[in-house]
């Protein structure tokens, strides 16, 4: 049983080498893939990285002296044939993102206008797919091709195209702010995603060698849902949308025939994520089983929430191995806690958020705010100014510190701050700890992060 430590070490090394393929780095790909196989022998991945290097660098074996007649001449090697790295069975989620309307946007623009607004889009693109851990496998004119599952796998991948695919919405419509502002234009993208079985290696011949190819209906069936799709917006097949099940709000589009593909297939929108954002949160909202077993734990954390009502303010660290128990343990606790006067606050970390610290505490802001994905700037900034004209705190300090932490443009709404970098992080921390524990009466407070 591989160690957390060390799958942990192993996924950062599949990064690192995923990355530097990503960027042509073929000097770098060698490092990382023997790393990998000196802490996991027969890693798939790691070979498959390794050989993808060879090729590139153009590495060939070290030529060994022919063999001599008697008389000194060289005679002719022996014939040996040329072999290429097995194929593997993969599932794989592919994505097909499309621009529409890229012949009329040609000519509109000039060409150079033109490569300047595709590169923006394509760079928006880009970020939410690594940000998700997909491989953009081709850029096909104005459209990407992008692989979720392959080179690298996660446990999650359906999940992590998905919210890929809402990213791009997303990103696009600020895009688009800028590009109506300078250019008075404004870009569609069309996003079609389906899991299923392909054989993944290298493919072509020649000079025309693609290391990491997949063949199998999976693309195509993809291809096609985007060419499904109404503009901005993202259709999912019914195998991506049982994979998902819980964790996005999706609608039906019905039963629809699908070009070159025999069997006619339901179809569903992703339309944004929803409350459930852990496999237990998916469970949970199905049914759950009863806890058994774990009344001596409960009882503990229920003893240290009493000293909690008697004023003395408790930490709890619960930890273990993944799969013991510990969110149903923490449902529990809840359930017995909300039969009295409480003010509960729930953070879940994200592994799609690993370099925004701040992100848990973002999104429980978001959710006291309301704010929607179709919200405005402007729209955004208002919440936040009626939520904050409750409360006890200066608005325009407050509004200015928490604008920032949304990613909000204040624009010259609120005055701008003149705290140094350090004052304003601490500022920041301290007004956050307050929002926290502020009820507006004196009910205790409990505060649960998932990491």
């Amino acid at each position: 049983m591989v160690s957390e430590r060390v799958r942990r070490q192993i996924d950062r090394l599949l990064d690192g080498a995923q990355e530097a393929i990503s960027r042509y780095d073929w000097d770098t790909v060698p490092q990382a893939a023997q790393a990998l196989l000196a802490i996991d022998p027969g890693n798939s991945d790691a070979i498959t990285y390794l050989t993808s290097a060879e090729r590139a660098l153009g590495a060939t074996p070290t030529p060994t002296p022919l063999p001599q007649a008697a008389d000194g001449t060289p005679t002719e090697p022996p014939y040996t044939a040329v072999t290429t790295p097995e194929a593997e069975r993969r599932q794989v989620t592919v994505m097909f993102c499309d621009l529409q309307g890229s012949t009329a946007l040609s000519q509109q623009l000039d060409p150079e206008d033109l490569r300047d607004v595709i590169r923006s889009y394509q760079e928006v693109c880009a970020g939410a797919v690594t940000r998700f851990g997909g491989h953009i496998a081709k850029y096909l004119g104005d459209g990407l091709l992008i692989y979720f599952g392959y080179p690298q796998a996660h446990e999650d991948d359906p999940q992590r195209a998905v919210h890929a695919g809402l990213a791009i919405l997303k990103d696009m419509a600020d895009l688009n702010a800028r590009l109506q502002a300078d250019k008075d234009l404004e870009l569609t993208v069309r996003i079609g995603v389906h899991t299923g079985l392909v054989v993944a290696g290298e493919m072509g011949g020649g000079d025309a060698i693609e290391e990491l190819a997949i063949v199998g209906e999976t693309p195509n069936i993809a291809a096609r849902l985007q060419e499904l799709a109404e503009p901005n917006s993202e259709v999912i097949s019914d195998i991506t949308s049982n994979l998902v099940q819980g964790y996005f709000i999706c609608e039906e589009l019905g039963i629809r025939e699908l070009k070159g593909i025999s069997q006619p297939m339901e179809l569903f929108r992703a339309i944004e994520e929803s409350d459930g954002q852990t496999r237990f949160d998916v469970s949970s909202a199905i049914q759950l089983t009863p806890l058994l077993g774990r009344d001596q734990e409960l009882g503990l954390l229920l003893d240290r929430w009493e000293q909690v009502k008697e004023g003395l303010g408790q930490v709890v660290l619960l930890s273990g191995e993944p799969g013991i128990g510990k969110s149903r343990l923490i449902d529990a606790l809840t359930e017995r806690l909300v039969e009295g006067p409480i003010t509960l606050r729930q953070l879940r970390c994200s592994a799609y958020h690993q370099n925004s610290a701040l992100h848990p505490v973002t999104e429980l802001l978001e959710s006291w705010l309301n704010i929607r994905p179709g919200d405005s700037t402007e729209r955004k900034l208002s919440k936040l100014e009626d939520h904050l004209a409750g409360s006890n705190f200066p608005i325009s300090e407050a509004a200015s510190l928490l604008a920032g932490l949304l990613s909000l443009q204040v624009e010259g709404r609120f005055p701008l701050l003149t705290l140094s970098p350090e004052g304003q992080k601490s500022r920041t921390n301290e007004l956050l700890v307050a929002l926290l524990l502020n009820t507006g009466d004196d009910r205790p407070v409990c505060i649960t992060v998932e990491d």
